[in-house]
This record gives C-alpha cells, structure tokens and sequence, in this order.
C-alpha cells in the first residue's frame, strides 16, 4: 500500500525496474566514460548512497521500491526481478497494469521477492542482475553495502522515497544507456496528463492526506507523486502546505505529520484526497471527531477509493500507470465536487 514511506513495515511496498531492448538508443548520465558493449558507453549514477558505475548494457535487471518496472517495461525490458507487492496486487499476484504489459508482450513475468526492512538480499543476488534500480526506495546504507556488492546499485538522489517523477523515469533512461527514450516518455506523460486537465476544476483546492492509525493525520507534499497526478487534473494545492512544511516535515515521507489535533488546518481545502488500509482503519478514522469536522470531511468533498490496485497505481506517475488511472480517477473527482454545491 503507497503509505508514508518510513511506515511501509506496516504494508510493505514494491515495485521494479529495468533495462531496455531498442536498439540505437543514445546514452545519457552525469558521467560517461569508456565504451562498453555495442552502442553502450560507460554510465556513471551519482545519489544519495554512493555511485553507480554501468559499464555495459544491463539485460537482467532487478528493481526495489516503487515505480520503476513500468518505466523498464515501456522501453522495451520486462524485469527479470521484482520486489513484491501484495497490497496493491490483484489475484494474478501482480499488479495488473504490469501483468497485462508483460503477457501482452509474451514476456515472462518478473521473480518477486521480499522486499523493503526484510529485504531478500539471497534472492536478488540469485537473480544474477546486471543492475539494481531503486531510485525511488527506501533503502538503508547497510542494504545497499550488499547490493552493490552484487551489481551496480542506483538508489534515490537525496532522501529515502523522494524522487520527481519525471526524475525518476530519466534516471532508468541514464542507467540503461536510453535516455533519449525516457525524455520521450515524460513528454508522452505530460500531455496526456495536459489532455486530462479539467477546466471545471479551476480554483479548487484540496489536500492529500493519510494516517498511520487513529489520532495521526499526515500531508503529502506538492511534489509527491500522488499530489503531482492530482494537480496536473487542474487542482490546486491547498498552499497551508507550505506553512506545514516548515513546521511538521517529516524526513523519508515527502510529507508534513501534522497530528490529528491540527486537522483545522485544512479547513480551507475544498477537497480531501486520501486512501485507508482496509476498512476497520477507515471506521476508526472517520469515527474521529476532528477528522469528521474538516469542512471537505463534512461535505462528503472526499475522494478515498477501496480499490487496493487503483489507491497504488493512483500513487505513482509512470508510462503504464498513468493512462490507466486516468480514466478511473475523474469520475471519482468529480462525485466529491458535485458535493461541493449541496
């Protein structure tokens, strides 16, 4: 489930990422060296943990964390490894954009392990990657002292689970030698994202809330990717985010834990975004009186989807999840701001 991210132990996360297949394909990184294999030069990743130094064009590749197997997959590479993801699965045990991609192109489909502070070092290291992608992830320094022992490791540019988007998607292009390709892939995601945008939600505000159990209230950044998909429909940002920021940042969450206490705060959001882990803590929270008396809250102005695969592919901006979100998201939008007229 896409939780704040240093509480994944709760429900763990996953995804992957890969390589590419197109030939012809320009290389792209902050460094380039020597030459590798046919077509491929040197790539060097500098981020959070260390440096990634890619030699050749990877072809079994392993990803941890959120959101990178899409990308691999839209470029032509079907990861050979994946770290699993039961929540936002459905009974294929895989997420469906992902398993309908790789079996309508007869790939096979990715190993999955376990992942995040239980993570399956053994089973990666089995895998034989060539290289390991987790740029957007939360993996710890230790972790990643193993991996890169095991292949060339990218991992996130600052702090754990806080990487753009767009960032994300060209940081797979530098890694596997196709960044051309990845730039064209934003491009593709910025106009149907552009295409989306409803003229009717000028104006309107709404924050992104969740909760790690009764009595926390939490807000996701401007930037998180969940909030970015949002926004790019037309809504604006409630701008006490900012305010929230300064005051309540919590560090490897790319949000503000601002406590049930200092829900007023978002008095002024005209809609509320937010998702629950299953339907007792939905109770629990909507039972809370201060959560209840959130003007947005006491509207029914509240977009809060039971899907387990749509709150995660609604989490992420990528080549396969977008398209697919879009056309479920608006009508759930716009049932919450037909409520703002009653």
């Amino acid at each position: 489930m896409p939780v704040p991210h240093s509480r994944r132990a709760v429900l763990a996360g996953a995804i992957v990422a890969l390589s590419l297949t197109a030939a012809g394909c320009e290389q792209g990184s902050e460094d380039s060296g020597s030459a590798g294999s046919a077509g491929f030069e040197t790539v060097t990743i500098k981020h959070a943990l260390g440096e990634a130094v890619i030699e050749s064009e990877p072809e079994r590749v392993v990803t941890l964390g959120q959101g990178s197997t899409e990308t691999a997959i839209a470029l032509g590479k079907t990861p050979v490894g994946m770290e699993e993801y039961a929540w936002g699965s459905d009974d294929t045990g895989y997420m469906p954009w992902i398993y309908e991609a790789v079996k309508d192109r007869g790939d096979k489909l990715p190993e999955q392990f376990q992942g995040d502070t239980e993570l399956d070092v053994e089973a990666v290291a089995a895998l034989e990657p060539d290289v390991i992608l987790a740029p957007w992830s939360g993996v710890t320094a230790e972790q990643y002292k193993q991996l890169d022992a095991i292949a060339p490791t990218v991992a996130y540019p600052e702090q754990p689970w806080t990487i753009e988007w767009d960032d994300q998607i060209t940081t797979i292009g530098k890694a596997l030698g196709h960044e051309k390709e990845s730039e064209g892939l934003v491009k593709d995601i910025r106009k149907q994202l552009s295409d989306a945008k409803r003229e009717e939600y000028k104006g309107l505000t709404f924050s992104f809330v969740y909760n790690s159990g009764p009595g926390t209230l939490g807000v996701f950044y401007p930037t998180e990717q969940r909030v970015a998909l949002v926004s790019a429909l037309g809504l604006t940002p409630d701008p006490v985010i900012d305010e929230l920021k300064k005051e309540y940042d919590e560090p490897g969450t790319d949000s503000a834990l601002i406590g049930l206490e200092n829900a007023d705060k978002l008095n002024d959001s005209d809609l509320l975004f937010t998702f629950y882990s299953d339907e007792k803590n939905r109770k629990e929270v909507e039972s809370q009186g201060l959560y209840a008396n959130i003007p947005a809250v006491k509207a029914g102005a509240v977009v809060a989807p039971k899907d387990h695969a749509f709150v995660t592919g609604s989490s992420i901006i990528n080549p396969l999840t977008v398209p697919w979100t879009l056309e479920r998201y608006v009508p759930m939008i716009d049932k919450a701001v037909e409520k703002l007229d009653k």
